[in-house]
């Protein structure tokens, strides 16, 4: 079993991660309440705008149950913002998408978060594939290779 790193460097990285990520769940809740929708809610919607999935699939990308996605998706959908249609792959699976109203939301709420954008602005293309291909390292995703 590896030792757990605590050396001073790797605590304020940590820190700093942490500070991060704090400050980017309370501000995406609140674009999500501008949009009257939950911070969950709007983590669906912006998944199934970049492509239908199933509701097991969305479950496993948000580390939740499959029941508690049924109950998002039912409520995204009682708003016209998500419909369940059937997927071509598999006509007994149903895949969860988002209607056009769906789509529009989901863009008007990515483009209020400003604190992710305004970090990032002061950082060269460069160093935003760096961080990138770093975070993806930490998180055990394949990294593409730099160019």
């Amino acid at each position: 079993m590896a030792t757990p790193r605590t050396d001073t460097l790797t605590v304020e990285v940590v820190e700093l991660i942490g500070a991060v990520v704090a400050r980017y769940h309370a501000e995406y809740e609140q674009a999500a309440a501008k949009h009257s929708l939950t911070g969950a809610q709007a983590r669906v919607l912006g998944l199934l705008t970049l492509e239908p999935m199933p509701m097991r699939h969305l479950a496993q990308k948000l580390r939740c149950e499959p029941s508690n996605i049924t109950g998002i998706v039912d409520r995204l959908a009682s708003r016209g913002l998500v419909e369940r249609r059937p997927d071509p792959n598999d006509r007994r699976v149903k895949l969860a998408a988002p209607t056009k109203d769906g789509v529009d939301t989901a863009r008007r709420l990515r483009e209020s978060l400003d604190f992710a954008r305004e970090p990032l602005a002061g950082l060269s293309d460069e160093e935003r594939k760096i961080l990138r291909d770093l975070l993806k390292r930490m998180l055990g995703e394949e990294a593409p290779a730099v160019p």
